[in-house]
């Protein structure tokens, strides 16, 4: 293969995965861990893309963990998981998919793992996130997007 085949090939790599953002807090410490009511845990989450340099891309999940017992917040956590991608030679229409679905399904279990762990050490048993299906994510946001461009006397910036 010629030098000029090899620098057309398609790139992708993790460059760096890390945590950006971290808080948790258990605002009813101490008296929160006599109590004997489960909780009801909540998960939200958002993920976005975006360049950074020629070729190399941040994806960051956000993703919120609140617990309550009768409407008074047990714990909350929330991260911010990031990771440097670089993509090299991929077609523009690709690209899209690729930060939205490729980059957080490499995420995910890292982000998994910081949530499981910090968890524990505010002194709760830990919460397994369920996977997700960052494919229909995508797809779902990229049809609500179509739907609203195509909605008569919506404008879009």
């Amino acid at each position: 293969m010629s030098e000029q085949q090899q620098s057309d090939q398609p790139v992708f790599s993790i460059e760096k995965l890390y945590v950006k953002d971290l808080s948790v807090e258990v605002p009813g410490a101490p008296q929160v861990y006599q109590e004997r009511e489960t909780p009801q845990v909540e998960v939200s989450m958002n993920n976005a893309g975006k360049p950074i340099s020629d070729g190399y891309y941040e994806v960051v999940i956000k993703l919120t963990v609140t617990a309550k017992a009768k409407e008074k917040t047990v714990f909350l956590v929330e991260v911010a998981y990031g990771g440097v991608f670089q993509i090299r030679n991929v077609p523009e229409t690709e690209i899209e998919m690729v930060l939205g679905v490729t980059c957080p399904n490499i995420l995910f279990p890292y982000l998994r793992e910081v949530v499981s762990e910090t968890v524990s050490r505010a002194g709760f048993p830990p919460v397994i996130l369920h996977p997700m299906n960052f494919e229909a994510i995508f797809k779902a946001r990229k049809q609500q997007g179509d739907e609203q461009a195509a909605a008569p006397g919506t404008t879009t910036h």
